[in-house]
């Protein structure tokens, strides 16, 4: 479905890419000029902490909306609602897992960017997720983790609906 180069995401992992950046841009750039800029005309800038780290966290910030305009020009956004084949275990198709000892574990597959393991959100080029792709309810896959291969059972697959 997507290559390793394209960024894909769901409309709402796109809007917070967004939002970030235009308050990356919008709100908080301008405010830390207009700080450095009060900061440089308080005299000697080498003993001047308000201008040193001002400068250090412009780059910072500089740094990450060149990152955010990056993914967001590389995103392919793809609603997983509107998936074709709702059968199989697509872009952000919610999965429920079993292991080897029926230890269940529920993943939605999600863009990169949206990623959050902790929430049960796996990324779509994760080991797991590409293990994933494809599969329908009762197929077995193994993914090799570091700790050696580990076989999952699909048990179900669904998606949001419109």
């Amino acid at each position: 479905m997507a290559g390793e180069k394209t960024n894909v995401i769901s409309p709402a992992g796109f809007a917070a890419l967004r939002a970030e950046y235009e308050a990356l841009f919008g709100i908080e750039r301008p405010k830390l000029v207009e700080t450095i800029s009060w900061a440089a005309g308080n005299g000697d800038r080498s003993e001047n902490g308000d201008y040193i780290y001002g400068r250090k966290r412009l780059r910072e910030i500089d740094r990450r909306l060149s990152f955010l305009a990056r993914r967001m020009k590389a995103a392919r956004i793809v609603d997983p609602a509107q998936q074709p084949d709702q059968s199989r275990i697509w872009f952000g198709a919610t999965v429920e897992l079993a292991d080897d000892d029926d230890a269940r574990r529920t993943v939605t597959l999600v863009g990169d960017d949206e990623a959050e393991a902790g929430d049960g959100r796996i990324g779509w080029n994760s080991p797991l997720a590409r293990a994933l792709r494809g599969a329908a309810v009762g197929d077995l896959r193994t993914v090799q983790l570091p700790a050696g291969p580990k076989e999952w059972e699909v048990m179900g697959v669904d998606y949001p609906e419109n």
